[in-house]
C-alpha cells in the first residue's frame, strides 16, 4: 500500500484554500492546513481539527514556530506538496483600492511579509522533508502581479509580482533537490474577496463568467499530482482568458 501523501496549504479557511482542502481530501491525502483563524467548529472536513495550525504569517518568529511544529507532527516523514496560499491586500476607507501614493509603510511591510517571504521561509524550513517527498510547491500568485488591477491594491499587485519572479528563482535552486516549484495566477473567482463592480470585468473576459474555486483547486492538485512532473518554474493563468 502506497504511503499517503501530505499537504501543507496555508489560508486554508476560506475560499480558494477551502476548495483545496476538499480536492485533496477526496483524493486520500492527508492536509495539514495553516491560517491565522482557529479550525472553524463548523467546517465539514472531519480531519481537520487535528491538523490545522493556527499560524500569523506576517510574524516570523511565529512562522518559525510553525514549521517546528509541522515538521513535529510530520515525524521525520515526507512532505509531499506546500501550497502558499495566504495572502493579504488591506484597502482603504469604504473598501478602496490604496495605491503607492495612499499605502502606509507599515502596510506594504505587513503585505511582504505574508505574501512574499512567509513562502520561501516555509519552504526553506521544510526542505528537508520536500526533498524527501519529493515534493512539489505551488505558490499562489494572482492576475494583478502583471497588470493594474481596478480593486488590488499596489501593495498586493506587486507583492504577486514578486512572488511570480520568487517561483523562478526556487524552481532554479529546489529543482536540483527534486522538488518541483510552480506558480498559479487566477484571475476573477466567484469567493467572498470579490469587489463590487466585479460584473464589468466579466464583461471582459473571453468565457463572460468567474473562475470556480473548485476550478483552481483542480489546477493546484495537477501541479502537486503525478501528472506534472516534469513541470517546473511555470506560471499557469486560471482567468479564462483575460490575460489575452
Amino acid at each position: 500500500m502506497a504511503e499517503r501523501r501530505t499537504l501543507l496549504l496555508t489560508g486554508a479557511s476560506r475560499g480558494i484554500g477551502h476548495a483545496t482542502v476538499k480536492r485533496f481530501s477526496a483524493a486520500g491525502w492527508r492536509v495539514i492546513t495553516a491560517s491565522r483563524h482557529a479550525f472553524p467548529e463548523n467546517c465539514p472536513w472531519a480531519a481537520g481539527p487535528e491538523d490545522h495550525l493556527q499560524v500569523d504569517l506576517s510574524d516570523l518568529a511565529n512562522t518559525k514556530s510553525a514549521i517546528a511544529e509541522v515538521r513535529k507532527r510530520l515525524d521525520g516523514g515526507q512532505l509531499h506538496a506546500l501550497v502558499n496560499n495566504a495572502a493579504i491586500s488591506p484597502k482603504g476607507e469604504g473598501g478602496a483600492r490604496l495605491g503607492t501614493i495612499e499605502t502606509p509603510v507599515e502596510d506594504w511591510l505587513h503585505v511582504f511579509q505574508v505574501n512574499f517571504f512567509a513562502p520561501i521561509v516555509l519552504a526553506r524550513g521544510l526542505l528537508t522533508e520536500l526533498k524527501a517527498g519529493n515534493g512539489a510547491i505551488v505558490n499562489v500568485s494572482s492576475i494583478a502581479g502583471s497588470r493594474v488591477h481596478p480593486f488590488a491594491g499596489a501593495a498586493y499587485a506587486t507583492s504577486k509580482a514578486a512572488l511570480a519572479s520568487l517561483t523562478r528563482e526556487m524552481a532554479s535552486d529546489f529543482g536540483a533537490h527534486g522538488i518541483r516549484v510552480n506558480s498559479i495566477a487566477p484571475g476573477e473567482i466567484d469567493t467572498s474577496i470579490l469587489s463590487p463592480g466585479t460584473e464589468k470585468i466579466v464583461e471582459q473576459i473571453p468565457l463572460q463568467r468567474l473562475g470556480r474555486p473548485e476550478e483552481v483547486a483542480s489546477a493546484i492538485y495537477f501541479l502537486c499530482s503525478e501528472q506534472s512532473t516534469y513541470v517546473n518554474g511555470a506560471e499557469l493563468h486560471i482567468n479564462g482568458g483575460q490575460h489575452v
